[in-house]
């Protein structure tokens, strides 16, 4: 079968108008905004940007010419995609603008953005999802209780800097993960004057809201053109209040690892669709909502800072540099979890544990098996896992 990478062998060299626009296209640009184009790409409203071909061609330059690796969750694969694009005659190109990636731990935001130029009328705006960096998962937890998060009111004032910039353009928004949820929100609340202009909003499995955005009056004037698509077993795409209309897709890949578009495959031009999720898909949506349901919003923000609270105990600010110092993370981690108080500790195990059942390839089983045995004895196991660790490190 056919992924992202075969697709661009096969059909890079058809231009937009000998094969126009499509959903493959949107993902394969979502995934661009994940590259690191500080100080290649120029900011917004500073002039037409660069073609991606020579915005590619500095990017490996700086590299030494070697591929980049993108972190811990996000795809290495990116990189070589890119290689791909600097000489297909698809996308080569396109111009690239208005770069801009924001971090800042004290707001805790995680928010970058790419506008590209297709060459054919309409601009495609690219939002990032959620990168190597801590900062960015917490961001992700605030989802769950905030009513708008640092990086959604940043979606909205970018998305209305590049309407301006290019007054003479049609919009297209897109994004994969958090990408596609700042998507979402960035077209439904913009202004009716540039709703207008927005012919697509493509949400490449990206995760939903704290409450139910569709039922705005900018959600309702956009909603027949977002286009939200979902692997068959969707882990993130599920969480929260999430779009009603959507597209299944076919991934090669198990559990929550379907969340990685290169595993989505490929006919023609367009992906693989099914007719429906599939029994872990649906076992899936029914755990997530179940147990979301069991926290009320003070316990889902308590939640959020003691998950963050662990994660950077060892001073790690990013995913890669955890896994680079396993003991020493783990030991810090572990000290900060057994200093938690009884009941956040609880839900803390309870994440743990939900997260790496839906990462496994018998959800299914695991959850008939395991549904009955009490969170203490849970608990109790990873505990002793860490102290294991603990003491391998004296």
């Amino acid at each position: 079968m056919a992924n992202l990478m075969d697709y661009l062998d096969w059909r890079g060299d058809l231009t937009l108008e000998i094969s126009p626009f499509n959903e493959v296209d949107a993902l394969i640009l979502a995934e661009l905004s994940f590259v690191d184009f500080d100080g290649i790409v120029p900011p917004p409203e500073l002039g037409r940007g660069l073609p991606l071909s020579e915005a590619a061609e500095a990017f490996f330059a700086r590299h030494g010419g070697k591929d980049v690796p993108m972190g811990v969750l996000v795809p290495d694969t990116i990189s070589k995609m890119l290689r791909k694009l600097m000489t297909s005659p698809r996308f080569r190109d396109m111009t690239l603008n208005g770069y801009t990636a924001l971090l800042d731990d004290s707001i805790e935001q995680q928010f970058a953005a790419l506008t590209i130029d297709l060459g054919n009328g309409s601009i495609y705006i690219s939002f990032r999802g959620t990168d190597d960096t801590i900062v960015g998962w917490k961001e992700d937890l605030n989802m769950g209780f905030l009513e708008e998060i640092p990086s959604q009111k940043q979606a909205v004032e970018y998305v209305a800097r590049v309407a301006r910039q290019y007054s003479d353009k049609t919009i297209r928004i897109g994004g994969h993960s958090k990408g596609g949820n700042l998507a979402v929100y960035s077209a439904a609340k913009s202004s009716g004057e540039i709703q207008e202009r927005i012919v697509a909003v493509h949400n490449n499995d990206g995760p939903g809201f704290a409450w139910d955005i569709s039922e705005t009056p900018g959600h309702k004037r956009i909603a027949s053109r977002i286009h939200t698509i979902l692997p068959q077993t969707s882990v993130v795409g599920m969480l929260m209040e999430h779009e009603k209309r959507y597209q299944v897709v076919h991934s090669t890949y198990d559990g929550l690892y379907q969340h990685d578009g290169f595993s989505w495959q490929v006919l023609g031009t367009q992906f693989v669709h099914l007719d429906d999720f599939s029994r872990e898909g649906k076992l899936v949506d029914e755990t997530l909502s179940s147990w979301a349901d069991s926290l009320n919003t003070q316990q889902r923000e308590a939640l959020a800072d003691a998950l963050y609270s662990v994660f950077t105990a060892s001073g790690a600010k990013t995913l890669s540099e955890i896994t680079e110092e396993k003991l020493k993370s783990a030991a810090a981690m572990l000290k900060t979890y057994k200093n938690l108080d009884r009941e956040t500790r609880r839900m803390v195990t309870e994440a743990f544990m939900l997260f790496f059942k839906l990462g496994t390839k018998n959800f299914v089983l695991d959850t008939q098996e395991e549904g009955s045995r009490e969170i203490e004895n849970i608990r109790k196991k990873i505990s002793e896992q860490y102290q294991k660790l603990v003491e391998r490190k004296k």
